[in-house]
Formats: C-alpha cells, structure tokens, sequence
C-alpha cells in the first residue's frame, strides 16, 4: 500500500462522528479535470484517493479530513475493498459520502473477494460480498467492481462474469474492473465479452517507476488495445517514492518498514535523486513527481494513492498539473533502470 504513499498526461490532481468539511490551502482544481474512465462512461479526475489506511491507521476522524481535503481540491473518485480492515474502510467511505450528501458526485471503486466472510470469487460469495459493501457503504450501487483474481483460481472466469452480469443488470453494479489479471485472462475476458457477457473496462495492476515488470510487456499491449482503463495502485511503492523514508535503521522492522527497506538500494537511491532534481526544477515534491511520471505513461489514466494525513493529499494531488518534459522522464528512466 502507498502512503503518501488515461490516456494523456494531465496539463490539469469505533463510533463514528464525522468532521465538518475543512479549508484546504490552494485554489481547488476544478470539475473540469474530468478524465474518461475507459468505456465505463464515468469521468474521473486523474488521481483516485486510496483508503487502504482507513481504519486500520487512520480512525474515523482522519479519513474523513483526508477525504474533505481531496474533494477540495477537486478529487472525485475513491478507491476501497472489502478487505481492507475487514470492511471497516468501506464503512467509513460509506459514512462520509452519506454525511455530506455527495454520493451521486463520487466515483466509487471497490475491490471485492478479500473479505473473510466472502472469499473469492464464486457465485455465492460474489454476490454476498457485493451486498456487504453496499451496506457497509451506505448505497445502492458500486461504480466499479474490481474482481480481484488473486483470490481465487478455481472459478471459472465465465462463471465469475456471469454472476457479474447479474450484478450489472439489476443495478447493484456500474462497470467492471480487474485486479491482478494476466493479458491471457484479459483475453480470454475479451473473448467472452463477444459472447453477451460483461465487459472489464478497467484494471488496477501495482504499478510506479520502480516497479514496471507487472504492467510492461503483454500486459500493457492487451489493455491498450482493448482500451481498458489503467489505475495502477503502489503508485508510490508503499510509500517510499514519496521520498521521506531513505534509511533502513529509520523504518523499523514491521511490515512496511520491510515494504520501505526493499527499495532501499542503489536503484531506489538513484531513482528518488532524479525525482528529487525534477521537483526541485519544477517546485513540486518527490511524491508529485512519481505521480506525474506514471500519468506520462500509455493507457494510464489514473493512479490509486493511498494517503493517511491532509498533508499527503496536498503533497501529490499537484502531480496532476505537471507535463514532464521528454528529457525529465529520460532521465527518471535511466535511474530507475
């Protein structure tokens, strides 16, 4: 997960008592930052707020602030799972919208079949597991459901697009998207999409400067043919291509401190450098950079960062406006390579 962390590049970002809406600093970007989700017929801005942090290092409170900063400064697409805190994250998404009367304005992505209760993919639990998060989150219909192939490798694919027409036809469900599909399975998708079932227009695939091998290579030439839209989550590789962890003896021994220590080499080193001396030019941080670079890649239309303070909303979301010139992103590549 990335703690602050398509198409072009962006010229253009317990109980619970919720927070009123706060001041964010800096004029908001707009509702004309409206990027085509792929196919879905949604319109996005070009940075997705991830909460895999909220309710397991953020409480209540928090999330809701970090998600009043975002939609100040024009964000409008959020990104969950069932699985993330065992669904207290969706709950609290779910509590904020409802709270502030703005449902029908967020875009809703949830990746569904981490639950406990519901693993997989199977029809039955497909369908529990959908009925779950609307209820955790307070509404009547998910924009998109990432299927995340991940956790399950024994139901068929046209088994699990089947009971997802079901889910599309009566309205509990928008669009569809993948996780952690293979160009081979996105094929195979595409191939019973020509058959009446639904179609994957969008897919998330960890994916940043550092970490390409997933996305590079079939993977990528499958999507950009099929026009499916790319929102790479690990954006910010757990958090390190933010640039404020460079020490191993500073991140500890749990389990992001090891996520953070594994780019801690001569290849991560050189890599925040280059996005250090491109942020310094262009009087953005380390984190907006990265962001910037994965917007300047093809068929990526919108990166899922998962951010745990106001000041990490405010760090990246200027990503969206910055055009990284031919030379800038060379000399990211050579770092990184």
């Amino acid at each position: 997960m990335d703690l602050l962390g398509a198409g072009t590049p962006a010229t253009h970002v317990g109980a619970i008592h919720p927070s009123a809406p706060i001041p964010v600093q800096g004029p908001p970007l707009g509702d004309a930052v409206r990027y085509a989700l792929g196919e879905t017929g949604l319109r996005i801005f070009p940075l997705i707020l991830g909460a895999a942090e909220f309710g397991w290092h953020v409480d209540a409170d928090t999330s809701h602030k970090v998600l009043d900063a975002y939609r100040a400064l024009g964000g409008n697409a959020v990104h969950t799972s069932d699985g993330y805190a065992s669904g207290r994250s969706e709950h609290i998404v779910g509590q904020w919208a409802h709270s502030r009367g703005i449902r029908d304005e967020v875009v809703l992505g949830v990746r569904i079949g981490n639950h406990p209760d519901n693993p997989g993919l199977g029809p039955v639990n497909l369908v529990r597991a959908v009925e779950a998060s609307l209820t955790r989150l307070r509404t009547d219909r998910i924009d998109v459901l990432y299927l995340d192939a991940t956790t399950d490798s024994k139901t068929a694919l046209e088994d699990v697009l089947a009971t997802s027409e079901w889910l599309v036809e009566t309205g509990k469900v928008r669009a569809l998207g993948g996780y952690g599909f293979t160009a081979p399975q996105l094929v195979e998708a595409r191939i019973l999409a020509s058959a009446g079932y639904p179609r994957l227009t969008v897919l998330d695939v960890p994916y940043n400067v550092l970490s390409r091998g997933a996305f590079d290579g079939d993977t990528r030439l499958v999507a950009s043919a099929q026009g499916i839209a790319v929102t790479p989550s690990r954006a910010l590789a757990h958090g390190y291509l933010a640039g404020r962890h460079r020490s191993r003896s500073a991140v500890g021994a749990s389990v992001r401190g090891i996520q953070l220590a594994a780019n801690m080499n001569r290849r991560g080193t050189r890599t925040l450098r280059a996005l250090d001396a491109v942020g310094a030019e262009l009087g953005v941080s380390t984190a907006a950079v990265a962001i910037a670079w994965l917007l300047a890649q093809r068929a990526v239309t919108a990166p899922i960062v998962n951010a745990f303070t106001v000041a990490h909303v405010e760090e990246v979301v200027p990503g969206v406006g910055v055009r990284l010139s031919r030379a800038q992103l060379a000399e990211i590549a050579r770092a990184a390579d």
